[in-house]
């Protein structure tokens, strides 16, 4: 079974198999996303800023809402789906390696592991997933303008 994927467009490109610009997919011995650039990919989204609400725990926003979870760099925490139902197609798909978030999990909140089974481009249109489901919820005057 394997997961639809989120549309996903990074700076006006549409990603197919391979991370935008990086010449690398998810294959063996690929190089494999990290972390930082996770964390490079989220706060390049329109409107986006880090926060530390927590001690020592960052998160992405936009406006005042948490769009991704950027802990320690192993992994990110992002909004995969509406309700646990949809959340839980991740963890039937990569079972090893996504994960219910504590605590917000039922709202359909999973952190995916990096350098795992699951592809890069599937992490980064789950980050670009997340993020587009937290500014459609924002009143339009807090909107980022290029977010819509």
């Amino acid at each position: 079974m394997r997961l639809a994927p989120a549309t996903c467009v990074v700076h006006g490109v549409r990603m197919g198999t391979e991370v935008a610009g990086s010449g690398r997919g998810a294959g063996e011995g690929s190089p494999r996303l990290t972390g930082d650039e996770v964390r490079t990919h989220c706060l390049s989204l329109p409107g986006a800023w880090q926060d530390e609400p927590w001690d020592g725990d960052a998160v992405a926003k936009v406006a005042d809402k948490i769009f991704a979870f950027l802990g320690a760099g192993r992994s990110v925490g992002v909004k995969c789906g509406a309700n646990r139902d949809e959340a839980d197609e991740w963890l039937l798909q990569y079972p090893e390696h996504a994960h219910v978030m504590p605590y917000i999990g039922r709202s359909g909140w999973n952190t995916l592991d990096l350098g795992g089974a699951i592809p890069d481009v599937e992490i980064l249109e789950a980050v670009d997933a997340s993020y587009a489901t937290v500014v459609a919820k924002l009143p339009r005057n807090r909107r980022p303008a290029a977010a819509g």
